[in-house]
């Protein structure tokens, strides 16, 4: 009797510590394991968010044109005392350029010019960023995941996200000559009229990565806000641990937040950015130059040019697009583990 209370005992023990909180420990560190054999299948990161892309530029073309005519614009729209028409005149002047006069969809035509340079470099940056973020954070997790949760306690895991948003945001520079001809395309067309690709790539060369430190001190502070208060949300206000652990409202609501961050704290540097990057490729003044003449002419109030615009119009295309990329990866994970 005694050897089968014996026996019995550590058997129900044994039953309970796996039935209970044994399993799910258990179930934690199986998990564990999927997600760091998913880093080395990383076709979930960019199947999502390659598609989202996609979407985006189908989508939003015209309003990101909307946008970098606006900051490029360095005359003032609305002037007080003149009549609402002219002021409106104005406005679709640098909206619509050439094509003010044309009916709606000769407009609505206008605002995809770039269209080309415009679908390679989102698609490309969205899968680059989008992608490579998650996959470069849980490769960093394991051996800097407990210094980051000694400094900055349970905000630990948030930051080690916003850090590797900001890595892989500084290393979008790769894709610049992409972004430079899109806006040119996009504001200042002249310059490419009648001249390929090959052409202006072998002609203008070193001069395609023009703003090169510049993106690269806007994309830092800006993917480390997107990443950063993406994964606050989650871990802070919804108690989950990512996207994959949440549904899809939760998913807008953090896309929601480290969008209009992200957004707010590049700001300025982008406006700046946007100004290099529009110039013709014989303008050889330097970004401080640029940085000088912008604030001598237009005044310190310039650097948020088209904040309002990008906050109401680019926001949601940002929103739209981080939301869709991360809910299609976590589909898709939740889909091969099957």
């Amino acid at each position: 009797m005694s050897k089968e209370e014996s026996g019995g005992k550590p058997k129900g023990k044994s039953e309970g510590h796996s039935g209970g909180s044994g399993e799910k420990g258990h179930h934690k560190e199986g998990g564990g394991e999927k997600a760091h054999k998913e880093i080395k299948s990383p076709a979930p990161y960019f199947i999502g968010s390659s598609a989202a892309g996609i979407l985006e530029i189908i989508i939003f073309h015209p309003i990101d044109t909307i946008s970098k005519r606006l900051m490029s614009n360095t005359t003032t729209i609305f002037q007080q005392g003149e009549e609402s028409k002219n002021n409106w005149s104005r406005f679709n002047k640098v909206i619509f350029k050439d094509s003010i006069n044309k009916g709606f969809f000769g407009k609505w035509g206008s605002l995809f010019p770039g269209v080309s340079f415009g679908a390679a470099y989102k698609v490309l940056q969205r899968t680059y960023k989008f992608g490579c973020q998650p996959i470069l954070n849980k490769y960093l997790e394991k051996p800097w995941g407990p210094t980051f949760k000694q400094y900055f306690g349970a905000n630990g895991k948030d930051m080690l996200n916003a850090t590797t948003g900001a890595l892989v945001g500084m290393g979008e520079v790769v894709l610049l000559p992409l972004d430079v001809l899109k806006i040119k395309a996009q504001t200042n067309p002249d310059v490419l009229k009648g001249r390929g690709l090959i052409e202006i790539c072998v002609k203008e060369n070193i001069r395609l990565y023009r703003g090169t430190t510049w993106t690269m001190a806007r994309n830092a502070p800006g993917s480390f806000a997107l990443f950063g208060a993406n994964s606050l949300v989650y871990t802070s206000v919804f108690g989950v641990k990512g996207p994959r652990d949440a549904n899809a409202f939760q998913i807008a609501v953090g896309s929601l937040a480290g969008g209009v961050a992200s957004i707010i704290v590049s700001s300025p540097l982008d406006v700046i950015k946007t100004r290099i990057q529009n110039k013709p490729f014989d303008d050889t003044r330097s970004g401080f130059r640029v940085v000088g003449d912008l604030m001598r002419e237009e005044g310190v109030h310039a650097f948020f040019k088209g904040l309002t615009p990008k906050i109401g119009l680019i926001g949601p295309k940002l929103v739209f697009s981080f939301t869709i990329a991360q809910w299609l990866i976590s589909r898709i994970e939740h889909f091969w583990e099957k």
